[in-house]
């Protein structure tokens, strides 16, 4: 199951480097791409706010 960002994200740019798929898109609220999320966890690691989540 893919990793989500909740509206908690700050967009501070943390998680993009930290992905080793590359899934994760810059926004207002950045989001995770679910078919190239690898589901490893790395990006929530590196969240400071702790708004990357796994998927239900």
């Amino acid at each position: 199951m893919a990793y989500v960002i909740s509206n908690d994200c700050m967009a501070c740019g943390t998680c993009i480097d930290q992905c080793p798929a590359g899934a994760i898109s810059e926004g207002e609220i950045y989001s995770i791409d679910p078919d190239m999320c690898l589901d490893c966890g790395t990006c929530a690691d590196a969240c400071p706010s702790g708004a990357i989540n796994p998927g239900e």
